[in-house]
């Protein structure tokens, strides 16, 4: 059976579980958008650098049996810190209330099954926000994520909560067995002066190819803060398309921070809509490549309304045979006059057989904007190599000191001190390992 009828088939099953509600609409209209679109291929200019549809030949197949996992099967996967953080575990996409642990209180942080949220007293606020992401996503990867709605999670942060925990979210596919292809949904709504700092890791137990297709939603209201830290050191066999799509619904602060180290075929999609005056984003990007991992950024900020503010800096480090993408696009509506938006993609290549795709785009229809793009690709810079083994430090090590050095910038936008130290460790690991 091939990939697309085996997905039929999943799907009809799914649709005939229950009762139809706001999520079985969603996930007919997905299913119609991801019959008509298909998988992503080159052809399309949006995916011209990343081949996922070859991916798909390996026959993936959702677990629907997992074999259970235990708290101390993911013991060794916690952050550091997690003693004072939530913990959210998403097993093969599906979300784990048993090996989760929400440590605030209910009047602090709303935790639901997705489908229990839909159902109790925040309906509304489903049907009018999840699935939104769909107007800037529109190819088949995330109409398939919507086609299998299950198992995803609700977040709230109710109004003027700044004292709620952190948010540690972990992704672990069950790859033991069998090509395995994970799809976790999320839907996270901070209210009027709240605080949220959340963090995703993502783990694949086996050595059986996994893919994880995931999409996580994110509504901001007035006065609110968001910190978002995604964290990626998996597997080779681990590829994933990871969408995040942010909207500042009121005057709001976003600090995001995407780490992508190890793994194999990687496509980040990261969208945020400005939605409100007087809005401010900053989007900051690592990725250390090496073998033949793949990892392809895609950025989207859509200035709506006017005197918001962004800022993006992306930087990259490419070795071996591996890929690296960047494609940063800056949207300013005609009404989002007095607009301030920077992006910057800086790359270094260590290997002839290294290759880095950079695009900064900028559409602007308003006219007094501030805005500007660019982006480099360069190599170690010769003279402070010198410098440094004219001082007694072995070339290799010389070259370790001045790539952290080149990492800081990104690094140092990590704010909470535990989960900075652990990026530390990771980062000085994967360019200590020729």
């Amino acid at each position: 059976m091939t990939n697309v009828n085996y997905f039929k088939d999943q799907f009809e099953q799914l649709q005939d579980s229950g009762p139809a509600n706001a999520i079985t609409d969603l996930r007919t209209a997905g299913f119609s958008t991801f019959n008509h679109a298909g998988l992503p291929t080159l052809k399309l200019e949006e995916w011209k650098y990343t081949n996922i549809s070859s991916l798909f030949e390996k026959d993936y197949q959702f677990a629907t049996n997992p074999q259970a996992l235990s708290l101390s099967d993911i013991d060794g996967l916690r952050l550091k810190g997690y003693e004072q953080a939530n913990e959210l575990v998403f097993v093969n996409g599906r979300f784990a209330p048993d090996l989760s642990t929400i440590r605030d209180a209910a009047s602090q942080l709303v935790i639901l099954p997705l489908e229990a949220a839909a159902r109790g007293g925040y309906e509304t606020l489903i049907k009018e926000h999840l699935g939104q992401s769909s107007q800037y996503l529109k190819d088949g990867i995330h109409a398939l994520n919507t086609s299998f709605i299950q198992d995803g999670v609700f977040i709230l942060i109710p109004k003027k909560q700044q004292t709620v925990r952190p948010v540690y979210l972990y992704h672990i596919a069950d790859a033991r067995q069998k090509n395995t292809l994970s799809q976790p949904r999320s839907l996270i709504y901070v209210e009027e002066s709240a605080k949220l700092q959340l963090t995703e890791t993502y783990t694949t137990l086996g050595t059986a190819e996994s893919f994880t297709n995931e999409v996580m939603e994110i509504v901001v209201n007035e006065n609110a803060f968001v910190e978002y830290y995604k964290i990626q050191h998996d597997g080779l066999n681990a590829s994933q398309v990871s969408s995040t799509h942010i909207h500042q619904i009121g005057r709001s602060h976003v600090h995001t921070v995407v780490v992508s180290l190890n793994g194999g075929v990687i496509r980040n999609n990261l969208n945020l809509v400005l939605d409100a005056e007087g809005n401010e984003t900053h989007l900051y990007g690592l990725y250390l490549l090496k073998g033949n991992s793949h990892v392809d950024n895609h950025t989207l900020v859509d200035n709506k309304q006017p005197n918001c503010f962004s800022n993006q800096l992306y930087k990259g480090i490419a070795d071996d045979s591996s890929t690296g993408v960047f494609s940063g696009r800056i949207i300013v509506q005609p009404d989002a006059q007095k607009t301030n938006a920077y992006q910057s993609n800086k790359n270094i290549i260590l290997s002839d057989k290294a290759t880095i795709n950079t695009k900064p785009q900028l559409e602007i229809f308003a006219d007094d904007v501030k805005c500007s793009h660019g982006c480099t690709v360069g190599q170690l810079d010769e003279d402070a190599l010198f410098y440094l083994r004219a001082r007694g430090i072995p070339k290799e090590a010389a070259e370790v000191l001045l790539l952290e050095a080149y990492a800081a910038d990104i690094l140092d936008q990590i704010k909470p001190e535990p989960l900075r130290n652990h990026v530390a460790e990771l980062i000085y690991e994967h360019l200590s390992i020729s």
